[in-house]
């Protein structure tokens, strides 16, 4: 029984500190408050529980049928890796694109609440919170449990995981008061310029895995 549970207890800190590392909450916290800081705080609040439950669904099915999506589509990690790219660098640019007036003025801006759904989803949810190392790292670690109880940890852990990352877009108020519009504006376009590069790299990482399996 002891052995079990430390073996247990192993796996369980194994995939918490993997899922932990991989989606880094505190790394990615500012892109995210950035990202919904033009909402109202109901609105803040309503896509910080859609984004992580989408990330989280999106992760406990990979855990769990990964390798069956993966391989019933003919889908690679690096075509994931170079639509999460795409998806990165059309958010990227928007928010270097950043207008510095909060008040919803203009017809655009006041359909801003219809598209907290849409943000929540993509690119919060999938593939910022849920990118393609996270889902990878998932599929890995449900393709290692010990026994069938292990499911378990796997499970737990992205739970405490993506609970860490509603809690901090939930607070994101918090940082908004602090640095106030101007501030905001100068940390949205530093992001904006960030979330470009890493959306580069996720193309360059996809497309140099590709040409390396072509000429192997």
């Amino acid at each position: 029984m002891n052995t079990f549970l430390q073996t247990e207890f192993q796996f369980f800190i194994l995939c918490l500190t993997t899922l932990f590392t991989l989606i880094n909450p505190i790394g990615i916290a500012p892109i995210l408050v950035i990202m919904i800081e033009r909402f109202s705080k109901p609105e803040r609040i309503t896509i910080a529980k859609q984004g992580t439950i989408t990330a989280c669904l999106i992760l406990i099915i990979f855990a769990f049928l990964g390798s069956l999506i993966f391989n019933f589509f003919a889908i690679t990690i690096e075509a994931f890796q170079i639509m999460g790219g795409i998806i990165f660098f059309r958010s990227g640019f928007k928010m270097m694109d950043a207008k510095v007036g909060r008040s919803r003025t203009t017809p655009l801006e006041e359909t801003e609440s219809q598209e907290s759904d849409d943000i929540a989803i993509s690119p919060i949810g999938i593939p910022l919170i849920a990118g393609p190392g996270a889902i990878t790292a998932t599929m890995l670690l449900s393709s290692k449990v010990p026994n069938v109880h292990s499911y378990i940890s796997i499970g737990l852990a992205i739970l405490l995981v993506l609970s860490m990352v509603y809690l901090i877009l939930r607070n994101g108020d918090l940082m908004i008061n602090a640095l106030g519009v101007k501030g905001m504006r100068v940390i949205q376009r530093l992001m904006g310029l960030i979330l470009m590069v890493i959306a580069v790299q996720f193309v360059i990482n996809g497309v140099t895995t590709v040409l390396q399996q072509i000429l192997t």
